[in-house]
């Protein structure tokens, strides 16, 4: 049985950290505010993967944010999902050189499937992620946007994921846009969208402002993986804490070893190689 998992996602916009409500930005802070309050070495052990997304509004700085990664991933044992604005396979060999494993892809799913493709073909289907942004309109009916959140496709939400070229995407990141950075949990509703045999692990974003949603979460049997990027809910010890939440709810996740043993574990080890 696979274990689920709790992933922290980052939002980057040209050279700052931020924060989005609605898929509006605001901005938090640079890479040097979020080292100071997210030691990635030791938060890593209270996540299962970290992902981070360039969602930049103006143009992308596609080295401004690589460099940016492989700062922010220095010492970060969670794997790591990268992404925004994914245009060709050498945008995607730059951000996996900066430290990440695996690439997310939204726009491309929809407009250009022959790079999905290349990106599985070349990396390989679990490298690629796919990113779906979903809204309820004011009709009540799921709409499925692109760029940013800017454009909403014409077809419906279910012919579009029917659509999805499920043989070079290695998982799903399903995120509702009316619950993004509102704290109030998450819309389980966007899982009755997934066709019936999509055959894809299924990340839930969107709306997670503390550990009982997360928990939530995890219990839907269609949930594989949940995930936040509200960088305030969750500073300090807020992972920590809601990690230890979900196992004690007998919630499958992988257990790792306390930070203070591994960092034990390398203090003999570099003194053996001395």
């Amino acid at each position: 049985m696979l274990k689920k998992r709790i992933i922290f996602t980052l939002l980057y916009d040209n050279g700052h950290f931020v924060l989005s409500r609605n898929f509006r930005l605001q901005k938090v802070g640079t890479i040097d505010w979020l080292q100071k309050n997210y030691n990635f070495a030791h938060i890593a052990f209270y996540i299962d993967e970290l992902v981070v997304l360039d969602v930049s509004r103006s143009q992308r700085d596609v080295n401004r944010f690589s460099e940016t990664l492989k700062a922010l991933t220095k010492g970060c044992f969670a794997p790591i999902a990268a992404g925004g604005g994914v245009r060709d396979l050498e945008h995607a060999r730059t951000l996996l050189r900066s430290g990440a494993d695996k690439v997310v892809v939204n726009s491309a799913l929809f407009d250009d499937q022959r790079l999905v493709a290349n990106l599985a073909q070349e990396f390989g289907q679990q490298c690629v992620v796919g990113s779906i942004d979903l809204k309820r309109n004011s009709d009540g009916v799921f709409g499925l946007y692109t760029k940013n959140g800017s454009e909403m496709k014409c077809e419906s939400v279910s012919d579009l994921l029917e659509k999805i070229p499920s043989d070079c995407v290695g998982e799903l990141y399903l995120n509702s846009i009316n619950q993004d950075g509102t704290g109030r949990g998450f819309d389980l509703s966007v899982l009755n969208l997934c066709p019936a045999g999509l055959n894809l692990p299924i990340i839930l974003a969107g709306g997670a402002g503390h550990g009982l949603h997360l928990l939530k979460g995890l219990c839907d049997k269609r949930v594989d993986a949940v995930a936040t990027a509200h960088l305030f809910n969750f500073v300090g010890d807020g992972l920590k804490k809601a990690r230890a939440l979900v196992t004690e709810q007998e919630i499958q996740l992988a257990k790792w070893p306390p930070p203070n043993q591994v960092e034990e574990n390398l203090r003999l080890t570099d003194g053996v190689k001395n």
